[in-house]
């Protein structure tokens, strides 16, 4: 084949994404869950926290004994005890009483607040004055706040970051079910394609794509296999693609998605077992030369030869795949809102996706668009985001109000 004659629509490309399988659930321990999808609902086996507990160094006391109280006119309240960190208090508060307490403690019965230590005098052994008046549930955390018992505390395809580690802690979770990390294998094509501990000679680059799309499957979650460079000979991607099927998830192939006599990733993606072409070119630029197969009911990718077209493809359309292969609930990046420093140029019937950088300025953010060819790794490593202008828009204008969606 020689030409895309049937380009694809962004929009109908990633409606694919549930045609492919989501990878299988593991048990792991906690500590290995950080960067990893939850497989399925967890729910906490206790309430949290399972005791009203102080948020303030200070005396807990009932809040309506302390109405009114002010620099000139203190409350005198008698000192019941003190609340030892870790133990369940051995007595009660009645009225007119406080408890000396510490961050974290225990509220007594009868309790209902905690005035700060600040705000307090001692008098003497039996008696403290209070200059400030607390409401009921001043400084206090009451029992299941947090979380109920037996209540839904993360959903499945939460992504596992740091307060999500200290939730399932709380919960009791020493292991957690997640799902497996997808294993994507990387091959690099070309015959001008050599490694990166190679000296390049006139004609050669060295295989920066394996490397910046390593980096992307990781930071997506997924597992990178590098499995090497292939020639543009008749054969050479064949055995590569056949042990990347054989051992992965999802398979990306770079530099083979060109139109040309030298390409041979779409011959030998056809020539699989199992094997359905389902894209051949999407209307986005960069990137319309992509290629997508189903193979043995796995994804693979040919993705363009020049590294920030292929890096642009992978954050638009790859990711989407990876994360709903890894059973992720993430949808899209964070974004910011910023006005365009200049004129964009567009064309109709495709969508653009065009490499800013983010000033900061009194009002929040100007977008200034990234000139450069997509041959160019720099303008990737001096982006701060992607604008995307849609297929039926001809180009924005300078100051208008444009969306941002940050990279990594």
């Amino acid at each position: 084949m020689t030409g895309f004659f049937n380009v694809s629509d962004l929009h109908a490309v990633t409606a694919l994404v549930g045609r492919f399988p989501v990878t299988e659930a593991e048990e792991v321990p906690l500590g290995d869950a950080l960067g990893r999808t939850l497989a399925g609902e967890v729910a906490s086996d206790v309430d949290i926290p399972g005791f009203d507990r102080a948020t303030m160094d200070g005396y807990a006391v009932k809040g309506a004994d302390t109405f009114g109280a002010s620099d000139g006119s203190p409350a005198w309240l008698r000192l019941a005890g003190t609340v030892a960190m870790g133990d369940e208090p051995a007595f009660a508060l009645k009225q007119g009483e406080a408890a000396a307490i510490s961050t974290g403690g225990m509220l007594p019965d009868g309790a209902d607040a905690v005035v700060m230590v600040e705000h307090t005098d001692q008098v003497d052994g039996a008696t403290i004055e209070v200059y400030r008046s607390v409401a009921p549930g001043h400084h206090v955390i009451t029992r299941g706040e947090d979380f109920e018992q037996g209540r839904p505390i993360l959903a499945a395809g939460t992504r596992v970051g740091a307060a999500e580690a200290g939730l399932l802690a709380a919960a009791g979770r020493a292991t957690v079910a997640v799902r497996k990390k997808p294993r994507v294998g990387i091959v690099s094509t070309g015959d001008e394609v050599v490694s990166v501990d190679t000296t390049p000679t006139r004609g050669e680059i060295r295989d920066i794509n394996t490397h910046t799309l390593s980096a992307m499957v990781t930071e997506a979650g997924g597992e990178p296999r590098a499995l090497g460079i292939a020639g543009d000979g008749e054969g050479d991607l064949e055995p590569l693609l056949n042990e990347a099927l054989a051992s992965c998830d999802m398979v990306l192939i770079s530099g083979g998605s060109s139109v040309g006599m030298r390409d041979r990733t779409l011959a030998a993606m056809e020539g699989a077992d199992e094997s359905e072409v389902l894209v051949h070119g999407i209307a986005i630029s960069p990137g319309k030369p992509t290629i997508l197969a189903r193979i043995a009911g796995k994804p693979v990718w040919g993705l363009p030869g020049h590294v920030a077209s292929a890096m642009v493809v992978f954050e638009v359309v790859v990711r989407p795949f990876l994360l709903a292969a890894s059973g992720s609930a993430e949808k899209a990046r964070p974004f910011v809102s910023a006005r365009l420093t200049r004129n964009i140029a567009s064309a109709q019937g495709r969508t653009d996706f065009v490499r800013t950088r983010l000033v900061p300025d009194g009002e929040g953010y100007r977008a200034e668009p990234l000139p450069g060819k997509s041959g160019l790794i720099h303008t990737m490593v001096h982006a701060d985001g992607l604008v995307r202008i849609e297929r039926d828009t001809e180009g924005l204008y300078r100051d208008s109000r444009v969306t941002v969606y940050l990279l990594p």
